[in-house]
């Protein structure tokens, strides 16, 4: 039999890891052909980086090694391929994945000499075709035999693209042949991450995105029997999460449903799947909440995106995007939190066109919703394939990258591996400088760890209401106050300014922090923990800003009002040092009123709210863990003034 080996290497997340979703599904297709099955001997496939050595010690006489590259295992899928290659040369190398470049500047070969053959996009056709041909000769040099094959790329040799598959349906499913546990260790105390496709395509040309290089392109679906079948077969192994992998889960919203119903189903009778992570259809409507209902009323999901990446014209032009109208956008989140879904949404900083300006007053824009979905912001990374990466949109829009080594926030420290993976990261735009940048980058870390993570949501909120002062104003005079002082808000600033200029010098972009967990934390929910410790000392900072920003602006805001405000304020978070089952406090002002209409007045009155509080965790580690992590999509976080109970009181 033919030796195979392969690899697609992978993070841990906490006790969590992907399988190797995509070596399956291509060895799954292989095996559905009699002239293929059993002529091939699978070992394990590679994918704890922490094991590498180990790895290479076991690769014995090896005839194939089948690489699956991503932008996460690039550099250290290159070392296995190098070092396996080294001792045994006889090994063919083959390379596929959406980090295989279709355009690569220089001789790819002459750089990567240790790889033999690249599968360009799809690759379920293409190494079928090549392993047919290397079990009839297993010289690859010979063009004669590999010419004939689309989709593929040799030393001298370059084939035309390979026709995708239309029928999807003729791709067995390596989880209903259990192939997937063939190919993955017993490994004790790991959780394994299922990849899951229902469809593969996206009707869709953002230039940031590369979908499997699947960008603008119809949009195919597997059988919905077999994904049926799928869904049990995820609850009889009992898998804990699922990773959905379809561009736009939910642009077949019929069909969709159905998918959801039977996941609720399942999930409700055998207690599995835990969890499923879809990335919703690119432009949402209200016709994916009956979809999202279905999963979180059996626990299966978190939140729901709303993903907008720009709320500028000119960039969402720029990056061949179109959203929802913003009214509309902002009647979603409303009908989302009616029905008790809770929402986030994503912005990505520094896509061509974008200005400070423009970033500023989307921020502003966003802030301004109520209620409001969670707030992301991420660099803008470039991948290889995008169409941003293509020499005449980089010169058009004049983009500067960086070599960043790779963020992947929630990641564990300990089991890494040594070696390093990188991505290109936009550090200037012809509309945008570096320095822009960094302001940019301390708007976005402010609004995310104060607005969208509670710590000034609603003092913000009254300043708006009262003076009409806008939210963006609110925390440029905020950001002043950071940056001097003795408050924890001061030693929080001056923590994100040395990780921003260590960032955009290409130092990296993971934070630690050992007194909370032992993965990286994105450095907004970082600062919102070390806030939230302590709620007095939280309480007393708060108010130093506050009476900064009075003095600043001229306000003249009752030193009574300014108290309980602040004191309703941090009683909304689910702050460490309060874990009481029911957190109770009284106010002199009838805040959940106040907060939840924008044309309400502030009345006085001695009130009393409670509520169940969301975050009860004994360890520092696994609070911090439901808190921000978990906790920071679904709104673990924080208490809406809306779920508050209250009683007058004499």
């Amino acid at each position: 039999m033919i030796k195979v080996y392969s690899s697609q290497f992978n993070y841990k997340y906490a006790s969590s890891i992907h399988v190797p979703y995509s070596i399956a599904s291509l060895f799954s297709y292989i095996n559905s052909f009699s002239n293929l099955k059993d002529k091939f001997d699978y070992q394990k496939t590679f994918i704890f980086r922490d094991k590498l050595d180990e790895y290479i010690e076991r690769v014995e006489d090896p005839d194939l090694l089948v690489c699956s590259c991503y932008v996460w295992n690039w550099e250290i899928t290159n070392v296995l391929a190098e070092r396996v290659k080294d001792k045994y040369p006889d090994c063919t190398v083959i390379y596929g994945g959406p980090e295989v470049p279709l355009n690569y500047e220089g001789d790819f070969f002459a750089d990567y000499p240790h790889v033999d053959i690249l599968v360009h996009q799809e690759g379920e056709k293409t190494l079928k075709q090549i392993f047919e041909v290397y079990m009839s000769h297993k010289n690859y040099l010979s063009y004669n035999d590999y010419s004939s094959i689309n989709g593929l790329e040799m030393r001298g040799l370059r084939t035309m693209p390979q026709t995708r598959i239309d029928d999807l349906d003729s791709i067995p499913s390596p989880y209903l042949t259990n192939l997937i546990w063939d190919l993955v260790e017993d490994v004790d105390d790991v959780d394994y991450i299922v990849a899951w496709e229902t469809n593969r395509g996206c009707p869709f040309e953002c230039t940031f995105c590369d979908w499997g290089s699947a960008t603008k392109t119809k949009v195919r679906k597997w059988d919905i029997n077999k994904l049926f079948e799928e869904i049990e077969w995820f609850a009889d192994n009992k898998i804990s999460y699922i990773d959905c992998c379809d561009a736009n889960f939910g642009i077949f919203a019929e069909r969709d449903f159905e998918l959801t119903r039977k996941l609720k189903e399942e999930k409700l009778e055998k207690g599995y799947p835990g969890r499923i992570r879809p990335a919703w259809a690119k432009v949402s409507s209200d016709k994916i909440i009956p979809l999202a209902k279905e999963l979180i009323d059996a626990d299966l999901l978190r939140a729901v995106t709303l993903a907008v990446q720009s709320l500028d014209d000119t960039t969402l032009i720029a990056i061949k995007r179109k959203n929802i109208k913003f009214n509309k956008y902002s009647q979603l989140v409303k009908q989302f939190r009616r029905q008790g879904l809770e929402n986030y949404t994503e912005i990505i900083m520094g896509m061509p066109g974008e200005t400070i300006d423009s970033y500023k007053n989307s921020l502003n824009q966003m802030m301004g919703l109520f209620p409001r979905p969670v707030v992301f912001i991420y660099n803008c990374g470039v991948f290889v394939n995008a169409p941003m990466n293509e020499t005449k949109y980089k010169a058009k829009y004049e983009i500067k990258t960086i070599r960043s080594p790779i963020y992947l926030w929630h990641s564990s420290v300990e089991t890494r591996g040594d070696i390093q993976e990188y991505e290109d990261i936009v550090v200037s735009t012809n509309t945008c400088s570096t320095e822009d940048l960094k302001q940019m980058f301390v708007y976005g870390w402010a609004i995310q760890a104060f607005h969208s993570l509670g710590i000034l949501e609603y003092i913000s909120k009254f300043y708006y209401q009262k003076y009409k002062l806008e939210y963006i104003d609110f925390y440029e005079i905020f950001i002043e106050f950071c940056k001097n002082g003795d408050t924890i808000f001061n030693t929080e600033y001056l923590t994100v300014k040395d990780y921003i200029e260590t960032g955009y010098s290409g130092g990296g972009w993971n934070h630690h922090d050992e007194t909370l967990s032992d993965i990286f934390w994105p450095i907004e929910e970082a600062t919102w923990l070390r806030c939230v410790l302590k709620s007095v000392d939280l309480s007393n900072d708060i108010r130093k800003f506050v009476l900064f920003l009075e003095f600043s602006k001229n306000f003249n805001t009752e030193y009574e009002v300014i108290f309980d405000l602040v004191k309703f304020q941090v009683f909304l978070l689910m702050t460490r040092d309060r874990n009481e089952e029911i957190k109770e406090d009284d106010f002199s002002y009838h805040w959940k009123e106040f907060v939840s209409n924008d044309d309400s007045e502030l009345i006085k009155g001695n009130i009393s709210y409670s509520y169940k509080n969301k975050i009860q965790e004994s360890t520092l580690k696994m609070w911090c863990h439901q808190a921000a992590w978990i906790g920071r999509a679904q709104g673990n976080y924080k208490c809406h003034p809306e779920q508050l109970d209250q009683f007058m009181m004499g």
